[in-house]
């Protein structure tokens, strides 16, 4: 029977691979790190729930800053797969926290490998990487050829993961495969990224708790996937002859303001937007009431503009495609929130 290692099992992308794995008969095996509070816990609620998952499903406590911990978890779960998803992979907080960001983003990965290495080098790995690698890019879509150019410390962090995943790759003949993946959101993502932000605020205004609320960067375009769908390309790369690095994307774009006007759509209300810069500002088209206001505090200090993926090699190789749109995408975390 196959046994996988997750860390970051507790966030969007681990929790639903944990589910995805346990479907396929794995024993799973998840990191976390301690909290006074079990909050974060509410990812795994689909795995508590099941009573055949919770047979197959072990949490441990650890730390991927911590190498005694990590190699000590590798000894002790003896996995046939490990899947380093634990990031601190928040583009702006990583300008607050730079040295934090390379030691969880880059030196963390560094860790991993040497334990495996160390240990049994046989172990397969799995790197999450970032679209954040290619920076302001100049292509029209980005692959596995295009030339990185990270702009934040978070990308510079993954940047080195990146590379030192290929350098045991080849140096230790070691099965080791970086996933680029673009934008990926879920229901199951952190309260500080946009996209929940958008959907969260969206429900509060709904339900008259708040009047408008503030964005950043109202025109940056990203490609953005359904995450529940993009786990199946972690395990998909451990299941090749060869280990390789593949670019998991969409291949649409859609701005902000696309985002926006489309999980107000959910309750009805059209958006409109007037102003430029920091003034700018998206109002309801019946009632003239603004929503959303501009503040510079969610600004990056090295703004990303556009990140377009282009996904043909994963289509090739790994037969996967994607299945949920934009449209999709933003209705199924709306429904979320209203779920709540």
């Amino acid at each position: 029977m196959n046994v996988a290692l997750i860390t970051g099992v507790m966030g969007q992308d681990g929790s639903y691979l944990a589910e995805y794995l346990l479907k396929k008969n794995y024993i799973v095996h998840g990191v976390r790190r301690y909290s006074s509070t079990n909050v974060e816990l509410k990812n795994l609620n689909q795995i508590k729930k099941n009573k055949n998952y919770s047979k197959k499903f072990f949490l441990h406590y650890g730390d991927v800053t911590d190498t005694s911990s990590i190699f000590s978890l590798i000894k002790k779960i003896k996995p046939n797969e490990i899947y380093n998803l634990a990031a601190q992979s928040h583009v702006l907080t990583s300008f607050q926290a730079p040295e934090y960001t390379s030691q969880v983003d880059a030196i963390s990965q560094l860790r991993v490998i040497e334990g495996v290495r160390q240990i049994n080098s046989r172990i397969k790995i799995y790197q999450a990487a970032t679209s954040e690698l290619y920076g302001n890019s100049d292509t029209k879509f980005q692959n596995e050829k295009t030339p990185f150019d990270p702009v934040s410390p978070y990308s510079a962090a993954k940047l080195y993961g990146f590379y030192i995943s290929k350098i045991y790759r080849t140096a230790y003949k070691m099965f080791i495969c970086n996933g680029i993946l673009f934008n990926h959101e879920s229901p199951r993502r952190g309260s500080s990224f946009v996209t929940k932000k958008i959907t969260e605020n969206i429900k509060r205004i709904a339900n008259k708790e708040i009047d408008c609320f503030y964005l950043g960067n109202l025109n940056s375009k990203r490609d953005w996937g359904y995450a529940k769908e993009y786990v199946e390309t972690m395990w998909l790369m451990l299941q090749q002859n060869k280990a390789d690095d593949y670019v998991i994307a969409t291949g649409k774009v859609y701005s902000v303001k696309d985002f926006v006007e489309e999980a107000f759509k959910y309750i009805n209300i059209k958006i409109k937007w007037r102003g430029k810069g920091l003034k700018e500002v998206g109002y309801d088209t019946k009632t003239k009431k603004i929503l959303i206001k501009v503040d510079p505090y969610y600004f990056r200090p090295n703004e990303l503009d556009y990140l377009r993926g282009d996904w043909s090699k994963s289509r090739k190789l790994l037969k996967w495609k994607p299945k949920t749109n934009f449209k999709d995408l933003v209705r199924i975390m709306m429904q979320s929130e209203f779920k709540k």
